[in-house]
């Protein structure tokens, strides 16, 4: 197989059949050896991690078919933590999409003058940024993405609507189980022309409590399958 790209938690491989296959790693975004979803750069190894994020994606991606929303997700081997998907085209030179339930993290970071942590940001709040080590992924507007060229104003729309539903899926799923979803990160991409998700819903994207504490992804992962 045909390496396209080697990516902080997954490599991925071009497929004979012109799909593509996605190899999950045991690393996790983060800073000084403590997991955050929100970080930009690879902060801690995990062992087993790798399968851990691949149960948690296919299970949700089962989710959402049933749901009626429409995936790049074809089918997956947990055992060589691999999973096939259609093809699609990035946005840009790749866009992280990010619904925050609760401000924590670097949107505290950013807006703390205004807004304490741990308050609920009602009916959800979906921010993008360009995936970008080096410049820290930069946040950008749906009109900023418009005037570069990346995405057009409905692409924009169909995404941040199928961000919002996605979300909610996954917060209820959690919910019944009682766990709290803070935030959750995609990414979504184009196939024939239209807007779809792609990548992974794995428990190294997402951060979730409970009873007040963050939820580790390993432990996440347990939470969700060993229900």
């Amino acid at each position: 197989m045909k390496k396209l790209y080697a990516g902080k938690t997954k490599d991925v491989f071009q497929l004979d059949n012109g799909n593509v296959m996605l190899k999950f790693k045991d690393d996790c975004t983060g800073k000084d050896g403590v997991f955050d979803p929100g970080e930009n750069s690879v902060g801690l190894t995990i062992e087993g991690i790798g399968k851990a994020n691949l149960q948690t994606s296919v299970y949700y991606f089962e989710l959402l078919k049933k749901a009626g929303i429409k995936t790049h997700y074809v089918s997956a081997n947990v055992e060589e933590a691999t999973m096939e998907v259609l093809p699609a085209t990035v946005f840009g030179k790749g866009l992280e999409v990010i619904c925050r339930l609760v401000a924590t993290g670097s949107f505290v970071r950013r807006y703390g003058e205004y807004i304490a942590d741990g308050t609920v940001l009602e009916g959800g709040y979906v921010e993008c940024t360009f995936k970008n080590d080096a410049k820290g992924d930069p946040l950008v507007t749906s009109e900023g993405l418009a005037a570069l060229g990346v995405m057009t104003p409905e692409m924009f729309a169909s995404m941040k609507e199928q961000t919002l539903k996605i979300t909610k899926i996954v917060a209820d799923d959690l919910k019944k189980i009682g766990l709290d979803l803070w935030d959750i990160k995609f990414e979504f991409g184009y196939n024939n022309g239209e807007v779809i998700l792609i990548d992974e819903i794995a428990s190294g994207n997402m951060r979730v409590y409970k009873d007040g504490k963050i939820v580790d992804p390993v432990d996440l992962t347990k939470y969700i399958l060993n229900r």
